[in-house]
């Protein structure tokens, strides 16, 4: 059994600590055993990890969020990217392609998708391992996961069984879906014995690879690759799940919570106050989460959210906040702190002069042991001050050591990289007359590369 994690999101629903390469399930708010703070895929994968699962385990996600997957997991992670975010069914066939023409993964293996980030106990993942059986027992294109419902809630979809299926058996034959209905319809599928969706499905390889031939669609990982803005922008649900003949679902007997908004992820957090701020003791049910260096003051304010990051300030009265990603879904603001497998960067300051002019402050962290890939810029020229920490630099093919106090200038073309022997704190300053992140152009990764690449 395989188990593909889809990580997608537009950062929008848990904006502004959320953005486009931070999506909710990095944001590190909860607390695990140890009481260190995790994010939401780190706790999943270390259930995935306890329950056997791991080896067995792929990531499919978009560009901007492979550095944040190495950050958070190790770079070892088996990583499945998107040339280009479109929708899950082509996410799900590029890794059908991976698993089938790189991997060499037999068709006739079972194939679990989920989504990276649900809020589980780690039973929910040894129940995954029961889909394979289910898969094989009933002979089904599709084999899905759904939580025995708790309440009536408007916020999930239903997958409702057929009339004649029992309450008592393994799985259920689906007769059909319902998309968040009305707490009295939700009450009603219930007595039918309906579930939650959480978004786990199991189909054998085979299955979709002969969908893709079927549509004259690639099977060759490489070749997907390249036709990849073919594919049809539509979700797995719409081009394949509502075309299937034949579904079962597992019931799962358990919690489960998807933590997609601000009141639902506070409900998981421990403390009101994460950062710097002040929470009078007449306030109630209300938290703040505060990134920034400036304190924030809440005085007798109950049943409200206050986040604070680089990227901006939310403060909501919690039942409105799920309205967040409607009012910022056409804001193309840059990220202002981004987590990358190197260490860390927050935009400190950025200003555009009628010249057309140019430039940007950053405090860039480097972890210990780690290193920049050796690269260059052709639209911005840089000045490094080094304000902790030492290691090497490497610029245009010559290595030296560098330490705190040492100023440093990159001038556009000029080839670089840096390995922090401590962590290592830099104030970056660039000035261009575009300043944007795409203009990077990598050469080497790899440090024992980079040294390789050097004359000196």
């Amino acid at each position: 059994m395989k188990i593909v994690l889809l990580s997608g999101g537009s950062g929008k629903r848990l904006w502004p600590l959320s953005n486009e390469s931070r999506s909710k399930q990095f944001l590190k708010v909860l607390k695990n055993a140890e009481g260190e703070r995790e994010s939401m895929v780190q706790r999943v994968w270390g259930q995935l990890t306890s329950a056997g699962l791991r080896e067995h385990s792929y990531i499919a996600t978009s560009k901007p969020q492979v550095d944040m997957i190495h950050s958070q997991l190790g770079s070892e992670i088996e990583v499945i990217v998107e040339p280009e975010r479109r929708d899950t069914f082509p996410a799900i066939a590029l890794a059908a392609t991976y698993l089938y023409s790189v991997q060499g993964v037999s068709l006739n293996e079972t194939v679990v998708v989920m989504p990276v980030d649900p809020f589980v106990e780690e039973s929910f993942f040894h129940k995954t391992k029961e889909l394979e059986l289910v898969l094989n027992e009933s002979g089904a294109d599709l084999a899905l996961m759904g939580v025995k419902p708790t309440y009536p809630s408007e916020k999930y979809g239903y997958i409702v069984p057929e009339p004649a299926s029992s309450a008592d058996e393994t799985f259920v034959d689906v007769h059909s879906f319902k998309e968040k209905p009305r707490e009295e319809e939700a009450a009603a599928m219930i007595e039918q014995a309906a579930l939650w969706n959480c978004g786990v499905f199991a189909f054998k390889l085979d299955f979709l690879i002969n969908i893709l031939i079927a549509n004259e669609l690639p099977i060759q990982y490489d070749e997907m690759l390249k036709q990849y803005d073919k594919l049809p922008k539509n979700s797995f649900d719409y081009e394949i799940v509502e075309k299937s003949n034949h579904i079962v679902a597992l019931p799962f007997d358990g919690d489960w919570k998807d933590l997609g908004t601000w009141n639902t992820l506070t409900e998981e957090i421990e403390t009101p106050l994460i950062g710097r701020g002040i929470i009078t003791g007449d306030s109630v049910n209300t938290h703040v989460i505060n990134e920034l260096d400036i304190p924030i003051t809440l005085l007798n304010v109950s049943n409200v959210v206050v986040a604070a990051s680089p990227d901006g300030i939310l403060v909501s009265d919690k039942a409105s906040s799920p309205m967040i990603k409607e009012v910022m879904k056409h804001s193309d603001q840059r990220p202002m702190y981004e987590e990358r497998r190197w260490g860390r960067y927050r935009v400190l300051d950025y200003l555009k002069y009628p010249s057309g002019k140019e430039v940007l402050t950053k405090r860039i962290c480097v972890a210990p042991g780690r290193n920049l890939s050796y690269q260059y810029h052709q639209l911005r020229n840089e000045v490094w001050t080094i304000v902790a920490g030492h290691g090497v630099m490497v610029l245009n093919g010559k290595s030296f050591q560098v330490s705190e106090g040492d100023v440093l200038t990159i001038s556009k073309e000029s080839l670089h990289s840096l390995r922090a022997e401590t962590e290592m704190d830099i104030i970056e300053v660039q000035t261009g007359t575009e300043l944007i992140e795409e203009d990077i152009v990598r050469l080497a990764f790899d440090w024992k590369e980079i040294l390789e690449l050097c004359t000196v």
